[in-house]
């Protein structure tokens, strides 16, 4: 697997970590085509729209959800709102040859119905993960119990980006402790725009940073 080819899922440690800035970030890096196969919540478009807007992309980089539900809530419930069932057949993942980028509906433990939680379906997709953390306060519980589930279960994590104002020792403790490398830090920005995003991939080295992790990811 390289760059050209790389499929992988954005997952979030809590709610509103910044999932949906993140995806748009790698979107933009990756020259990738952007997939919310599970959409909670649609009253400004969704995140599809968001990402398209904010990217300006063409409609071909945007897969249709494959469930789109009008509550913002889990997507267990959402469905039953709507008196559907979110199907594991139905999640597919698309057969492109562009790289990928999908942003799942909250972080691994939630439920998508009452007997089937998220992190099952990642295991069935067994795609790298690149988790998406704050900064601050609560990160490293949140961030460490999710490795966690996630390493039990056998499900690769390409990385860590975090997500908000720069703190002096959680990146170095959620490194050390976890063993997964920090791909990129965002910080906290005025006005998020394509250019800034762009911005922010070449002074990380992202690029270089997420070769060389899929290189080990593919030996390990």
């Amino acid at each position: 697997m390289n760059l050209q080819s790389l499929k992988l899922i954005v997952c979030g440690t809590d709610t509103d970590v910044g999932k949906t800035i993140v995806s748009s970030f790698l979107v933009q890096g990756l020259k990738a085509v952007y997939w919310k196969p599970i959409q909670s919540g649609y009253e400004d478009g969704g995140d599809s729209h968001t990402v398209q807007q904010l990217l300006n992309l063409p409609p071909e980089r945007i897969l249709p959800e494959r469930y789109k539900f009008k509550a913002a809530v889990s997507p267990h419930w959402a469905a039953e709102q709507e008196n559907q069932l979110v199907e594991s057949q139905n999640l597919k993942i698309p057969m492109i040859k562009e790289p990928l980028v999908i942003e799942t509906a909250g972080g691994v433990m939630v439920p998508l119905t009452r007997e089937y939680l998220q992190i099952d379906q990642l295991r069935k997709w067994m795609l790298p993960v690149l988790l998406v953390a704050r900064t601050g306060l609560g990160t490293l519980n949140h961030t460490l119990l999710t490795i966690e589930a996630l390493k039990k279960r056998n499900i690769p994590i390409i990385g860590i980006i975090l997500n908000g104002p720069f703190h002096s020792d959680n990146p170095k403790t959620l490194k050390e402790v976890s063993g997964i490398d920090i791909v990129a830090q965002l910080p906290l920005m005025e006005q998020i725009s394509s250019e800034v995003l762009s911005m922010q991939w070449r002074e990380q080295k992202v690029s270089e940073k997420l070769e060389k992790l899929i290189n080990h990811t593919n030996t390990c």
